[in-house]
């Protein structure tokens, strides 16, 4: 808390003041034209890894940037896609996944996860179908191969979460709206993008 505290001095001493014009304008208003969808780990920073700046990204997170498939319950992720979609009118929608991905190897283990009973039904419903699929289709595969497939399936499984919002899809059909699929690697900094022409993941400098 002290560095937190000491940080935030150091902003409304050094930063704020030179920006003072850019943060008032920020306060009439918001109009992000990108929804940012990633996991909770600490180690993203969807500004730092975008250079975006504050008002650019409309950010949602979670453990394991999971979308669950619409249905009428309420829940923090309909939400926020409804706002985003429905009121901020984005252009694009980006799930970002992550290598070592905490949620994703977890899934391999859930029955450790007995003090932990909310997260292991969150990851029961929404990464261990994927992973059964995985399973049955990479026999062979060793365990750390496994895991880079099942977080390759599982990102592409949200974006198809994502097309059975209603908001979504009509989005798409009138050209207003398109989704993306991404990979951050902490390792080397580099991001791969889904392309669903060749059906597979690429670095994104060759873009």
């Amino acid at each position: 808390m002290k560095k937190l505290i000491k940080g935030l001095h150091k902003f409304q001493k050094e930063v704020f003041p030179i920006q003072k014009n850019f943060f008032q304008g920020l306060a009439k208003g918001q109009n992000p034209e990108i929804l940012f969808i990633t996991c909770s780990d600490s180690r993203i920073n969807p500004h730092l890894v975008t250079s975006a700046d504050p008002g650019e990204l409309f950010i949602l997170r979670n453990a394991g940037n999971i979308i669950p498939p619409y249905s009428n319950l309420p829940t923090g992720e309909a939400a926020t896609i409804e706002f985003a979609v429905g009121q901020l009118k984005v252009k694009d929608i980006i799930i970002c996944g992550h290598s070592y991905c905490g949620a994703v190897e977890a899934t391999f283990n859930l029955d450790k996860m007995v003090q932990q009973p909310i997260l292991r039904d969150w990851l029961e419903n929404n990464i261990s179908p994927t992973l059964r699929l995985v399973n049955q289709n990479y026999k062979d595969l060793d365990r750390e191969s496994l895991s880079d497939i099942l977080l390759q399936e599982h990102v592409l499984q949200q974006l198809e979460n994502l097309k059975t919002y209603p908001i979504i899809n009509e989005a798409i059909a009138e050209n207003k709206l398109v989704l993306h699929a991404w990979i951050y690697k902490f390792e080397d900094g580099d991001i791969y993008a889904y392309n669903s022409q060749e059906g597979q993941f690429e670095n994104i400098k060759h873009y």
